[in-house]
């Protein structure tokens, strides 16, 4: 299937060929068709699947065909990085329509975003808190809604925006079509499609919680002193044109990117102690290749398109063995090969085994030379202590009724 055959208009297809774009995802092919019948939709997709595409092209579709009076569809993303990752994607995408959109997050003037909404928009992308800001002051109303897009919706229920979005979606004016995406499936989900959808259409792609396979997954065992000389030399490898490290806290994040920017690494940190500029700033430097190396916390984890990152580098192993697939999809996006490296500790062990139980496999190893390679081993099974009356009573049992 081609994009022509999604019955999309000339001046969005001609936007879609000049993103280079010719044949839709799974998850586009999918959504795309069910969104232009103005039905509501759950579509369910992995990292890296092109779901922003997947809502936003209908989206461009039916605003520019029809008769526009205010801003007439909400975009709503759990963090500003998504939601600006969105907000330039529209721009490319709806180059060749007269359709503005305004991007609301935390972190940046209030005032400005003021100015943008009282110039005329017809797309508002917001994080729920700031868009309850503009709300309470007057400055945006969403009664002539047509269209709300909830992206992530996983990510949003994680942060504790339920709340919020109840807040929000009673503003917005009845009916209307509501497009929710998710990356995992799970009960939180299901209760935000009953709750803000009506007999939503519901498009799965393969399996959530396994990573793409065109990943190349291995573990390096190593001490935790070893840990950054053993970054430094995975790093000097040829083969690693750009890679993000991700590290469990903020801190850790600075005294690796430092560590580092201190051996001639050309490397920048992002996480949520930043200002939304200096976030901006690292992000567009690593897009750009100012940057080799990208230091984050899980802010980056989910949503982000950042294109050809060749490596995913856990520094830290995360808690959550969902946000380990989150994490390492940040490569091989759009179906092209990736690698994710994992330095573990012996210490980690646990945190890795819930990681291959969820996969269903065992990971590979790969020692590197000149570093000590400790044995990682499996976490050993729960022992429930019993008294000796217990076993008597056991013992007894068995006897009865053996």
């Amino acid at each position: 299937m081609s994009f022509s055959a999604l019955a999309l208009s000339p001046e969005v297809l001609r936007s879609v060929r000049d993103r280079g774009h010719h044949q839709p995802t799974p998850v586009q092919s999918g959504a795309i068709p069910v969104a232009l019948t103005g039905r509501d939709l759950v579509a369910t997709a992995g990292t890296g699947s092109g779901k922003t595409a997947a809502f936003l092209l209908p989206l461009l579709n039916r605003l520019h065909a029809g008769r526009i009076n205010g801003v007439s569809a909400l975009i709503l993303a759990p963090t500003r990085e998504l939601a600006a990752q969105i907000g330039h994607e529209f721009q490319l995408f709806s180059r060749n329509t007269r359709l503005r959109a305004a991007v609301i997050v935390g972190g940046e003037s209030i005032n400005r975003q003021m100015s943008e909404l009282r110039s005329g928009v017809q797309v508002v992308i917001a994080c729920p808190g700031r868009l309850i800001d503009h709300l309470e002051r007057g400055t945006v109303k969403l009664d002539r809604i047509e269209l709300v897009v909830i992206d992530e919706a996983d990510r949003m229920l994680d942060m504790g925006f339920l709340p919020q979005l109840r807040r929000i979606l009673r503003t917005v004016r009845k009916p209307h079509q509501t497009l929710m995406f998710s990356a995992t499936m799970d009960v939180g989900v299901e209760q935000v499609a009953r709750e803000f959808l009506h007999n939503p259409a519901r498009v799965n792609i393969g399996e959530i919680r396994t990573p793409p396979a065109s990943i190349r997954q291995v573990i390096y065992p190593v001490t935790l002193d070893n840990k950054g000389p053993m970054l430094l030399e995975l790093l000097k490898r040829a083969e690693v044109d750009s890679a993000i490290v991700f590290t469990r806290t903020k801190s850790r994040a600075d005294r690796v990117n430092k560590m580092l920017v201190r051996n001639g690494i050309r490397a920048v940190a992002i996480h949520g102690d930043l200002s939304q500029g200096q976030r901006n700033a690292a992000l567009a430097g690593f897009r750009k290749g100012a940057y080799h190396v990208l230091v984050a916390t899980d802010i980056a984890a989910r949503g982000l398109d950042i294109p050809d990152v060749s490596h995913i580098i856990n520094f830290d192993l995360p808690d959550v063995s969902d946000t380990y697939i989150h994490r390492i999809g940040r490569t091989a996006r759009m179906g092209k090969p990736g690698q994710a490296l994992s330095l573990v500790a012996p210490e980690e062990r646990m945190s890795l085994s819930d990681i291959e139980r969820t996969l269903g496999k065992k990971l590979e190893r790969e020692k590197v030379e000149g570093f000590e390679a400790p044995e990682i081993a499996p976490r050993k099974p729960v022992t429930i202590f019993r008294s000796s009356s217990m076993r008597r009573r056991s013992v007894s049992n068995r006897r009865r009724f053996g």
